[in-house]
């Protein structure tokens, strides 16, 4: 566990250096991102490199006793280059070029682009890789910021003709995979297919969803150039890239195969105003953030982070990016932090060092005010610093990782194919995801976030939001796990090239769920489907007087027709467990696999989660919605994001806490010895 920060020498008198890293130092930070943004001042004009000010800038830092992590800096292509090669600029789906004057401003595809990424990480490789001060990298900044993964170029487009014809091989396989009879839309060749855009109406689902494919493998090609350039200048050091909350452009498992750590930039304030949140929920958490978006998050990148996962920017203060930008709660900085070792990181970084005075970040908080004095962010951070070793010195030389029973299966293609086929405007993935996650994190369970190829043994519960493209092999791995496991609605409703299966959803998941939905249907924001089920042992408020829970379905309605007969012969019929009001299936059990065929209101799926829990051997604790609870190792923390109090129970006696004592305040933290 340590604390970082962001710092840009380049945008300070280098008269500041010296003072700032020590106070740095002081302040308990022990690592410093730099240069992600600095091609201009590295190159300021072609082929010519200006070294002095950086060399000077990491030999103070290294000098201050602080390792640096340094970037490739990519992010930003100078202006002479965008000149010299035009080609680099990304173009959007309305045809137009993007243009120079901001950032991110360029193209995964452009060969120009391409060649001059490698010459610039070599420069900065065979510079740095060797240098004892610089201790990680981290490749680029942010992949995909500000809709740049998908570019319509023409040289995207070349590159996209060569992805497909290595896919399908031929011509008429692609016809066949794709059904490009329909309307008549049947390529003689691959040279013939374009970009899926500027279409009379919808263009092809198909087409459209390996576009995407497309698009997220060439961010996969980028990066891996710039890892086998890093590796092979500065052998050792770990190499890491910053990706961001809940982004899901691309394929970060397969981005993520190839570094070290998995980093994620921690913005919960600005998060909770540009999620789908209501309003009501919003203005409740307005100056905490959710309490379930950041760990959700921690979770994601856990799971694929080989060295335990890092917040490379943790908000400090109030950013400047959202539609409106509160400032966090005295404590919530603090609460942030611990949140994230909590949930396995190895570092929390803050962004930034110092609040900019100028340009496009100038409302961006920092731990110190442009003026140079610590903003609330800073004493928070020292506090964190200090409480750190009190942990470490409390959890000793045992096993400091989260191990959960619990796993929740996210994907990346999901996301994309329901936002291609909706069928319903508001069908959004992401929200199910974590709705799902929240609910199990309400009930006082760590989750692991996993992908879909991921082996499931061990786990007691495994739950798996609706997800359109199920593997073969997915319905025997999840039988041979032992786990209970809860299906959303859509899950295995289509192949792999986006059509119907043949034996009609769940498809290959049919093994474990003898059923067939015949017909779905998706609802309106305000129309929602009566929910019933025996509460029998169930603890909810939603109990009616005959002893039902009664709850809500929405956004979408699977129609299922149950039984099949099994590979032995045998027909099977699952449990009815839950009914709508006009009484189709609503949720149903067959052996240990449960089926939603609806996205419920919060208290009922919470419900469900609980009893589906207890059938796995588990221990479901009612936490409700503003206060949490995380193990590592042989700690256990619990955050209290609400407005009251929290009293941890009288079984914890007061001398297991290391962090705070059995009354937490609200926006505080506690931290005790688990037995």
């Amino acid at each position: 566990m340590r604390l970082g920060v962001c710092y840009y020498p380049e945008h300070w008198p280098e008269a500041m250096w010296q003072d700032d890293a020590a106070r740095m130092k002081a302040l308990g930070i022990e690592q410093v991102r730099i240069a992600e943004f600095a091609w201009s001042r590295i190159e300021p004009t072609p082929g010519e490199y200006d070294w002095g000010w950086l060399d000077r800038a990491i030999d103070t830092l290294g000098a201050a006793g602080l390792q640096v992590v340094m970037c490739t800096p990519t992010a930003t292509p100078p202006k002479w280059l965008i000149d010299l090669h035009p080609d680099i600029l990304p173009v959007g789906a309305d045809g137009r070029v993007r243009a120079f004057g901001s950032r991110r401003h360029y193209d995964f595809s452009s060969p120009s682009y391409f060649e001059a990424s490698k010459k610039i990480c070599e420069a900065v490789a065979a510079r740095y890789g060797k240098h004892p001060a610089v201790a990680y990298w981290q490749t680029d900044n942010e992949y995909g910021c500000h809709q740049t993964v998908v570019s319509y170029s023409a040289a995207a487009v070349q590159r996209f003709r060569a992805w497909l014809k290595a896919r399908y091989g031929s011509i008429d396989a692609l016809n066949t995979a794709w059904g490009t009879v329909f309307w008549s839309m049947e390529y003689r060749s691959f040279d013939e297919v374009d970009a899926p855009i500027g279409t009379v109406t919808e263009a092809h689902p198909s087409h459209r969803l390996d576009y995407r494919r497309f698009a997220s493998d060439e961010v996969q090609r980028y990066n891996r150039m710039q890892v086998d350039i890093l590796r092979a200048h500065s052998p050792g050091r770990p190499i890491a890239h910053n990706f961001m909350q809940l982004f899901t452009e691309f394929d970060h498992y397969k981005v993520a195969a190839d570094l070290d750590v998995a980093t994620w930039d921690s913005y919960p304030l600005g998060a909770l105003e540009e999620q789908w949140y209501a309003p009501e929920v919003k203005a409740r958490f307005l100056r905490t953030g959710h309490p379930d978006f950041a760990s959700f998050n921690h979770d994601v990148y856990r799971g694929m982070s080989k060295l335990p996962f890092w917040v490379m920017e943790q908000q400090p203060g109030p950013v400047n990016w959202a539609h409106w930008n509160p400032a966090p709660l005295p404590g919530m900085v603090r609460l942030w932090s611990w949140e994230a070792f909590a949930h396995g990181a190895g570092c929390v970084s803050y962004f930034r060092w110092r609040q900019a005075p100028f340009a496009q970040e100038q409302m961006h908080a920092g731990l110190n005010t442009p003026d140079n004095r610590p903003d609330i962010g800073a004493a928070e951070a020292a506090r964190v610093a200090e409480e750190i070793e009190a942990v470490l010195a409390a959890q000793g030389d045992g096993d400091f990782d989260v191990k959960t029973r619990v796993a929740l299966v996210f994907d990346y293609e999901a996301k994309w194919l329901f936002e291609i086929h909706p069928q319903g405007a508001d069908f959004h993935y992401p929200r199910f995801a974590v709705e799902y996650y929240s609910a199990l994190r309400a009930l006082g369970f760590d989750v692991d976030i996993v992908p879909v190829h991921a082996p499931l043994d061990g786990y007691q519960l495994v739950v798996v939001p609706p997800l359109p493209v199920v593997p073969d092999d997915f319905a025997q791995r999840l039988a041979d796990s032992g786990a209970q496991v809860v299906i959303g609605p859509r899950t295995g409703s289509k192949t792999v090239d986006l059509q119907i299966p043949g034996n009609l959803p769940p498809g290959p998941l049919a093994a474990l769920l003898p059923l067939r939905v015949w017909r779905v249907e998706s609802m309106r924001p305000n129309v929602t489907e009566p929910v019933r089920f025996d509460a029998d042992g169930v603890a909810d408020d939603k109990r009616a007087a005959n002893g039902t829970h009664e709850g809500h379905a929405r956004h979408w309605r699977d129609l299922i027709e149950l039984g099949a007969h099994t590979a032995h012969g045998d027909y099977v019929v699952p449990e009815v467990r839950a009914t709508f009001g006009d009484g189709h299936p609503a949720y149903v059990k067959s052996g240990a696999t449960h089926y939603f065929a609806s996205l419920f209101d919060d208290a009922t799926t919470e419900a469900l989660f609980a009893r589906i829990a207890r059938e796995a051997g588990l221990a479901p604790r009612a936490l409700g919605d503003a206060v949490r609870t995380s193990r590592r190792g042989g700690i256990t923390w619990v955050f209290n994001y609400g407005p009251r109090e929290h009293v941890v129970p009288a079984d914890i006696p007061d001398e297991a806490f290391v962090i705070g004592a059995r009354t937490i305040e609200p926006q505080g933290v506690a931290a005790y010895r688990a037995s």
